[in-house]
């Protein structure tokens, strides 16, 4: 019997634009991710990746107009935890602007909970226990 492969690290990471990329830092931080690498000074961030404990995170910096770069607040992400209640009162406590209550969609289960936010640069955030389904083979 072989073993199952395992799920490969993130290669496809969603990235966005800040107008004030430290404050975002101290957001995301203060609901849960992790500050893995910021490169800048205090006035600019060229790159930061903040990464979600249980997986994945995000890449974002300084608004440009290259690359990347699409006007602030465009971006809609979905974040798998297992325990959506949990940052949902710390996004609560971080001063977050709740979009969506905490519910049970039909699609996530009968345990299943989510929840949306909008971020201090209006970015849409949903964070949930659903993590989409299995992959074909896995």
């Amino acid at each position: 019997m072989t073993e199952p492969a395992s799920t490969p690290p993130p290669t496809v990471w969603p990235a966005f634009n800040a107008r004030d990329p430290r404050a975002m830092i101290d957001f995301l931080v203060a609901i849960g991710f992790e500050a893995t690498a910021v490169y800048g000074d205090e006035h600019e961030v060229a790159h930061a990746q903040l990464d979600w404990p249980e997986g994945g995170g995000v890449m974002f910096g300084s608004v440009k107009d290259h690359g990347l770069s699409r006007p602030p607040g465009g971006a809609g992400l979905y974040v798998v935890t297992a325990d959506p209640r949990a940052v949902h009162d710390r996004a609560v406590a971080a001063g977050a602007r709740i979009t969506r209550a905490p519910e049970n969609p039909d699609y996530a289960g009968p345990d299943g909970w989510e929840f949306s936010l909008e971020d201090p640069e209006g970015n849409a955030w949903s964070f949930g226990s659903y993590p989409g389904e299995p992959r074909a083979g896995g």
